[in-house]
């Protein structure tokens, strides 16, 4: 096939399930990608998709091309990522990815890092999704919780961040503030909607609070902040985080076991370019002063 062109806009198609889809995507109009798809097929002589009203559908063949196509554009995908983690020079993009709850320690360190190498480009990239060091998403992830398990990465302690269990002072005048674990049961509070847990401290919360008690739930930490600061209920927090908001107290006594492990993620291709073992060192300096915010 002498055309990756096309190849790559089936892909599109096929993933995204629409030409409008696919077209954005690939930062082309809509009428190339359907022009692509029917020289794709002309040229093969078979139907990839079923055309119907919600979008485009691969048939088998389609289908078999797809799994194909897929290989090499992540192939090409993870190549780029090594080519721009290569070189001496501290210039070009630097990748950062982790959890949006950790973006008001990493904002400060990823600015002071830039005013130090001017000729860098930092892409800090957050949100649940797990971006693929392998094919070059990031140059460098910050990961929570337990240690990061993924082939070819190499994986460093970071620290941990402490946790507490905070309340507002608004929640504190109507509720008062628990005495002790048969008080702490009555209270309300902030949890996940997601009844399994794995961190240890919403372990902890099961097995201390009931479930009923848990009056506003939410997958999302940012969220989660913000109710506990709206005097939902009592809620964990990173105490650096709970020390920005004059409006909250720490109500209970710091379980040292709620502590958060903090992880340094790197793909081996990448790991000892300069740009990236530069990061690494400056970012390892700075979080040596988290535990303590």
């Amino acid at each position: 096939m002498d055309n990756w062109d096309e190849i790559r806009t089936a892909y599109q198609v096929a993933r995204m399930g629409t030409v409008s889809g696919a077209a954005d995507v690939l930062g082309v109009h809509h009428a190339t990608v359907i022009r692509h798809i029917d020289a794709l097929e002309a040229k093969l002589g078979v139907k990839l998709f079923q055309r119907h009203a919600r979008g485009y559908t691969a048939t088998e063949a389609g289908e078999d091309l797809l799994r194909v196509a897929k290989t090499t554009d992540d192939q090409f995908g993870q190549l780029e990522g090594r080519i721009k983690g290569r070189g001496t020079e501290m210039t070009g993009e630097l990748v950062v990815t982790s959890l949006a709850s950790m973006s008001a320690l990493l904002v400060p360190v990823l600015t002071a890092f830039q005013e130090k190498h001017p000729e860098i480009i930092v892409r800090y990239l957050t949100g649940t999704r797990l971006f693929r060091l392998e094919y070059g998403e990031a140059h460098v992830a910050v990961r929570a919780g337990p240690s990061p398990k993924e082939p070819d990465n190499v994986v460093q302690s970071l620290g941990t961040l402490p946790i507490g269990l905070f309340a507002s002072k608004e929640y504190i005048a109507a509720h008062g503030v628990p005495k002790d674990l048969p008080d702490l049961a009555r209270h309300r509070f902030v949890g996940p909607d997601e009844p399994r847990f794995r961190a240890p401290f919403l372990q902890w919360l099961s097995d201390n609070v009931p479930r009923q008690q848990v009056v506003f739930r939410t997958t999302d930490t940012e969220a989660s902040e913000k109710a506990i600061l709206a005097g939902a209920g009592i809620g964990f927090l990173p105490t650096w985080m709970g020390k920005m908001h004059p409006d909250i107290s720490e109500i209970w006594p710091r379980d040292p076991d709620w502590n958060g492990n903090l992880w340094l993620v790197t793909h081996v291709d990448l790991h000892r370019t300069t740009k990236v073992q530069a990061f690494q060192a400056f970012l390892k300096e700075n979080a040596k002063y988290w535990e303590n915010l």
